[in-house]
């Protein structure tokens, strides 16, 4: 892979989850959400030679991502535009904070998973990367389901006190803490 699509693929990949709520926020159906993404990131892709590298990405997808929406709701019709331009130009124009708060929860997420024992890494790995339910990690592990579920209760706890932490310390103090629910 050459250089400058190396470099598209990681500029999309950092934007992919800003563009994914600023598309969703304004589809408002997952089908077409799921359409337009699609086709952003094949013009996102394609067209990268037409972006100056001097500005910021975020701004330069979401132009793609609202021209995307614009196409795909005339393709079909079927779905009401839901917000007026100018307010869908408004809500790119705030992706970029949320976009760099999220990005910064990411990289303290990243961190805090880098401190965690081996076996509380696995866990994790297992359910959140393979999406594997409770009783199929018991399995894999031999641990009792009950004691992974607990397990991972813990490690989440651990997770979200860790990253307060780091948020607090690099002065992050607006960005949401994530849940500590969930599974």
């Amino acid at each position: 892979m050459d250089p400058r699509t190396r470099q598209a693929f990681a500029l999309w990949t950092a934007a992919q989850p800003a563009v994914s709520a600023f598309v969703h926020a304004l589809a408002g159906d997952r089908a077409l959400r799921d359409e337009v993404l699609q086709d952003t990131a094949t013009r996102v892709l394609e067209s990268f030679g037409n972006y100056d590298t001097t500005r910021p990405f975020l701004p330069w997808a979401l132009t793609i991502a609202r021209r995307a929406l614009s196409d795909a709701r005339r393709r079909q019709r079927r779905f009401p535009v839901a917000l007026s331009p100018a307010a869908e130009e408004a809500l790119a124009a705030a992706m970029s904070p949320a976009a760099d708060a999220v990005r910064a929860q990411v990289d303290h997420l990243n961190h805090c998973i880098d401190l965690l024992r081996d076996q509380q890494r696995e866990l994790c790995d297992l359910r959140y990367r393979a999406e594997l339910p409770n009783g199929r990690i018991a399995e894999l592990t031999g641990l009792n389901p009950t004691t992974v579920a607990k397990s991972l209760q813990r490690i989440r706890e651990q997770l979200r006190e860790c990253i307060e932490s780091r948020t607090r310390e690099a002065g992050d103090g607006s960005l949401a803490s994530p849940s500590g629910g969930g599974s």
